[in-house]
């Protein structure tokens, strides 16, 4: 990673975009991407789209062997415009239009994801033949940012659209998602052990087991190594369903790492003669970038940017308007005290669900600006 974190800063240098800005190093996106693929031998590798929908992103995929899971029609012809096969393509997305999944089908695409009787129905009509996985709600650990209950069906839902779907000539699968940033493996066990059940209560062997994507990134916090998730999910696999073929939908691990955020201090002042923090206003926040500082779950590293010395507590917020536009109220926050506005700060590990999630033009602000380092940087 030091060489990547390198890779970035000398392009920051070289250049001096505008600020907030985004930098890739495709070089990594490309490792990171291979290292999953080593850690799971022949499972099938779709990189989650939504993460970084960057062409070079996507290109320095490509190149390391995976495919992609796509979540709208949009996704789709990007990738394929990149020069995907239909084949390389999962759509993940369980909320979907009839018209979105016709329009799939006459891409090419044939491996969905499904959680209701009525999407199923539409899969059956208009992506006749096609690989459908069943979406479960599995229990266990929370992740940093679950999905709650907007996704999945409880086991006894599943078991009966797996039979469903075997019955209306689809091959039938079971797919589960532990949530993103989750930190516990033990969160695959569970949804490996429930998957069996439902194929065992259906009566249906599943063609394949899409157990998603949520391995974490560290921040600040340890969290475990690629390895250790794979041996947990290897061993659960072995002991309860080892017949379906594997496929993984990650995201954040291949290209979180892979970015550094830069960002100019906007103002800094203090709110009340009783609060030793100073609050700190960044170019950049949760519309422009930030997103994942929404209750406070990612908690980033701040990284200033020439500027030493003793520092003090912050609380750190974005430029906009808005009163929810605070990153950091709760989570502790020191920065230096010589710190002022013009003076710029990094914030690294930020490559996935930043300029993703960015606003088109909240408070007129545009979305976040990505750059792309490395062997892919020319593809955008």
């Amino acid at each position: 990673m030091t060489e990547s974190l390198n890779r970035i800063r000398a392009f920051l240098a070289d250049r001096e975009p505008p600020t907030p800005c985004l930098v890739v190093d495709t070089d990594l996106v490309a490792d990171r991407t291979a290292a999953v693929s080593a850690a799971f031998p022949g499972a099938l590798i779709r990189y989650a789209v939504k993460a970084n929908p960057v062409p070079a992103v996507l290109d320095a995929v490509r190149s390391a062997g995976a495919g992609f899971d796509v979540a709208s029609t949009g996704e789709i012809d990007l990738c394929l415009s990149r020069g995907a096969d239909a084949g390389e393509l999962a759509y993940g997305n369980t909320i979907k239009k009839p018209s979105d999944i016709s329009y799939a089908y006459a891409r090419g695409v044939r491996e969905f994801t499904t959680d209701s009787a009525g999407d199923l129905a539409n899969l059956a009509e208009h992506a006749p033949g096609s690989l459908v996985s069943i979406r479960l709600l599995t229990g266990g650990p929370d992740s940093v940012t679950p999905f709650g209950h907007k996704f999945g069906c409880e086991p006894s839902v599943a078991a009966a659209l797996l039979r469903r779907a075997a019955e209306a000539g689809l091959r039938p699968g079971i797919a589960f998602h532990v949530g993103s940033q989750q930190p516990d493996p033990a969160a695959w066990e569970i949804g490996i052990a429930t998957a069996a059940k439902v194929a065992a209560d259906a009566g249906v062997g599943p063609a394949r087991l899409n157990i998603g994507g949520g391995f974490a990134t560290e921040h600040r916090e340890p969290v475990p190594s690629l390895a250790g998730y794979a041996a947990v999910i290897h061993d659960a696999i072995r002991r309860h369903l080892p017949g379906p073929e594997l496929m993984l939908e990650p995201g954040r691990v291949i290209v979180a790492d892979a970015g550094l955020i830069r960002t100019e201090v906007v103002l800094v002042t203090t709110r009340a003669v009783a609060d030793e923090r100073r609050w700190v206003y960044l170019d950049v926040g949760r519309y422009n970038g930030m997103a994942e500082c929404e209750n406070e779950a990612v908690a980033y590293r701040l990284e200033p940017v020439g500027v030493k010395g003793p520092e003090g507590p912050v609380v750190l917020a974005g430029p906009t308007c808005d009163g929810d536009d605070v990153l950091y109220q709760r989570t502790p926050c020191a920065l230096p005290l010589a710190l002022k506005a013009g003076d710029r700060l990094d914030i690294p590990g930020t490559g996935a669900y930043t300029a993703s999630y960015s606003s088109v033009a909240f408070n007129g602000i545009e979305p976040l600006r990505t750059y792309a380092v490395g062997r892919f940087a020319d593809a955008g």
